[in-house]
């Protein structure tokens, strides 16, 4: 295990060092922070990197100090061994923190902790020579456990000898160690004479009490942890809520104190905020200082947030009325990044940028802001104007009496409760549009359309993820010429995307004209004129673009409609006959592996090359939708495309969190806050037992997958009148087709004529 772990330490050093954020100190602010001392809020690194690797463990130590912002401190939970060696563990039992249960069996005990028994392996159990057989494992099972059994347990000195900014030693259990004589009192004592401990936090304020008059409170802060409201202070006998009212005795003891953040921004029962309580301010009218808990990048936030942990993070640091004084966080290059946004930030307009050198991000919407309302709907569309970005996308779709709308499927199941209403009758199976049933745009009026409840996305819905239930059915679908016309009405933005899809079948089958139908809408709504706002037509389908080509003031975007790793010379020759620009997927770039990042393709390169502007989607805030080399930080995962690989903008369904950090790509100097993960990193670090099965390469792009036949003639089949689409047949109680059953009784006609025939 020694050889392993010198394996790893050095490597750790020389990627991550050469790969990941340039820390940014927050002094200098223009504005002067509203924390008790005027200066930045702390960023206090739980048990290290701990969202990352295995809490406490040297690499997550050694990766927070390398992430954040300089003046780091590293957060370590104080255990007693049977022999007295202060050790990191997040808890008394080992069992969830390493593979102690495998590695030394049957030497589990029960004992009474704070009155309750309990069950598993305590550190009081075992000497340090003991433990040396431990490998630290992750705690939380939703994160990554390919770092498993590579690191050994960490004693404070340890951590102390990594000479971090800062060191916070938390005791947890005092009275615990107490009943198996140890002393926490005389370990901590001892050992601020060899090391600076920076902040020494309890939940036990009789702990406190016993400490403050032998430590040098200029050197080392004191801070008294509040655990749950209705839970009983042991040496004080009352609830902490009631503790609460009395700051100016816990100041007798402390100079801070360290809170939930619920106790800051309550939340309800459905997991919105509430008005702040007033706990902040009120410490620190009583002189002390406010530290705030529980931030984790990968636990559901409060839906105001959005999925977006920097938004919490600057909700408590930068929200006007008070910031904290430091975040205890799993994750901490995410609040280094929410302090460091506040670091001599200049406000970047696209002339600093080109002057610099760096080229604007452009931020397009996914169906409107879809991840914070029902896509495509009027307010989908407002609320990714007011977020921020720069085109608004309406993926057009033809009802059946040929009034073009935006919706992000011609499946209506998709996207409204058309499934619970009678219109249900109406479902078809087409298969050249989709695999199994559906009721489409055009078997319904724009009347009957309008009718439809929205019904908010939910991708990651198998993570038992949702988004805002607030506004789950909120808002009314609009016509091409309505969203239109709302664009051409807002000032900030730059232009509109039009995607248009299953065209061939429109055409041929329905009778739809759909191309000439945009074409029309467009001009009259004054998008032809060269001082409109910029139009971009896009589509998996180049027979659609080529539809458009004389529009010289159009920008064609090419969507390529799957993962590719590569694409040959001749395609994109192809592609540049046709398109201005393309859109690729997220993995097209960056390709994974159980959710690591294996590489980089020179797809990007080699389209921008060519001249071709770069669009990836889709960059979602839900953190599963990230790879673990991201952090579960969607700001970094946009950086990592934005700053690594120079794509020429984002398609997303939540525009806040893009253009903030494109309003913000710069700090000061000109420098990005963040470098760019480094593909492939991470996954170096992962011992070959553990590594992730080889998944097959994605394909390559070719000229066959580029080149279609042109569309068929609008003129194949004539439009019905009332929208061009046939009368959909209900479908027979047994709930088959009808389609079928009419080859069937065709087949039976045949056979009888050819009978009479005989």
């Amino acid at each position: 295990m020694c050889s392993l772990r010198n394996l790893f330490t050095p490597l750790l050093a020389v990627l991550l060092l050469q790969s990941l954020v340039v820390a940014v100190s927050a002094q200098g602010s223009a504005s002067p922070w509203q924390t008790l001392s005027g200066n930045p809020p702390l960023v206090v690194a739980r048990g290290g990197f701990s969202g990352l690797f295995p809490d406490s463990s040297s690499d997550a130590f050694q990766f927070a100090m390398i992430t954040s912002v300089p003046d780091v401190v590293l957060w370590c939970d104080v255990q007693l061994t049977k022999d007295g060696v202060g050790i990191c563990a997040p808890d008394l039992k080992l069992e969830n923190s390493t593979n102690i249960a495998r590695v030394l069996k049957n030497k589990d005990k029960r004992y009474l902790v704070n009155g309750v028994p309990t069950h598993g392996w305590f550190t009081v159990d075992f000497t340090v020579n003991d433990l040396s057989l431990v490998s630290l494992t992750q705690g939380i099972y939703s994160r990554s456990e390919r770092f498993d059994g590579i690191f050994p347990i960490q004693t404070v000195q340890d951590v102390a000898s990594l000479k971090p900014p800062g060191l916070w030693l938390n005791i947890q259990h005092d009275a615990f160690f107490t009943q198996h004589n140890l002393s926490m009192r005389l370990y901590v004592l001892s050992l601020s004479r060899s090391v600076v401990i920076n902040h020494l936090s309890s939940p036990d304020a009789g702990f406190l009490r016993s400490i403050v008059p032998r430590f040098n409170l200029n050197i080392t802060k004191l801070v008294f942890r509040f655990l749950e409201p209705n839970v009983i202070e042991p040496s004080t006998n009352q609830t902490y809520s009631s503790l609460l009212k009395n700051l100016t005795f816990i100041k007798r003891f402390a100079s801070g104190i360290l809170i939930p953040k619920y106790y800051v921004w309550p939340v309800d029962a459905r997991n919105y905020l509430q008005p702040h309580t007033s706990i902040v301010s009120d410490a620190h009218k009583a002189g002390l200082e406010v530290f705030v808990s529980d931030f984790y990048n990968d636990i559901p936030l409060s839906y105001n947030y959005s999925y977006d942990p920097i938004t919490e993070y600057l909700n408590f640091v930068d929200n006007g009325d008070f910031s904290v004084d430091g975040v205890l966080s799993d994750f901490p290059i995410t609040p280094s990044a929410a302090v460091g946004k506040n670091a001599s930030v200049q406000v970047l307009t696209v002339s600093f940028l080109l002057a610099h050198g760096s080229v604007p991000l452009l931020v397009i919407s996914k169906n409107g802001a879809s991840g914070d309302r029902p896509g495509c709907t009027d307010l989908a569309y407002q609320k990714a104007i007011s977020d921020g970005a720069d085109v608004i996308d309406c993926p057009v779709q033809i009802s059946k009496d040929g009034i073009p709308f935006c919706l992000g499927s011609i499946n209506l199941i998709e996207s409204t409760k058309v499934a619970q209403t009678s219109y249900y009758s109406r479902s078809q199976i087409i298969p050249e549009i989709k695999v199994g049933s559906g009721i489409f745009t055009f078997s319904l009026t724009w009347n009957e359309i309008q009718t439809l409840t929205p019904v908010i996305s939910n991708p990651f819905s198998k993570f038992q993820l949702s988004r805002n239930p607030n506004f789950r059915n909120s808002g009314n679908f609009v016509t091409l010429s309505d969203f239109l016309a709302l664009a051409k009405n807002t000032s900030s933005l730059s232009g509109v995307l039009i995607s248009i899809e299953n065209a061939a079948y429109l055409i041929e089958k329905q009778g739809v004209p759909i191309t000439a139908t945009v074409l029309d809408v467009l001009s009259k709504a004054g998008f032809d004129s060269p001082t409109s706002k910029k139009v971009m037509i896009e589509s998996t389908n180049s027979s659609v673009l080529m539809k458009f080509r004389d529009k010289t003031n159009y920008e064609l975007v090419y969507r390529v409609d799957e993962d590719i790793r590569d694409t040959q010379d001749a395609a994109l020759k192809d592609i540049k006959n046709f398109a201005d620009s393309v859109i690729i997927s997220k993995i097209s770039v960056f390709p994974e592996s159980d959710s690591f990042l294996t590489g980089v393709t020179n797809v990007v390169r080699k389209l921008l090359s060519q001249g071709l502007s770069v669009y990836v989607e889709t960059f979602s805030n839900e953190f599963v939708s990230q790879a673990w080399d991201f952090f579960s930080d969607s700001t970094v995962e946009i950086n990592s495309y934005a700053s690594g690989v120079n794509i020429s903008g984002v398609i997303t369904d939540f525009p806040l969190t893009s253009a903030r950090y494109r309003r913000n790509r710069c700090l000061g100097s000109g420098l990005p806050y963040m470098s760019p993960a480094q593909p492939g990193s991470l996954i170096q670090l992962i011992t070959p037992s553990a590594m992730p099965p080889a998944e097959p390469p994605n394909p390559v792009l070719t000229v066959s997958d580029v080149s279609e036949a042109p569309l068929p003639s609008a003129t194949a089949r004539a439009p019905i009148p009332g929208g061009g689409a046939t009368p959909t047949p209900q479908a027979p109680p047994n709930g088959q087709s009808k389609i079928g059953s009419c080859i069937f009784l065709s087949n039976v006609a045949i056979l009888f004529t050819i009978l009479l025939l005989l």
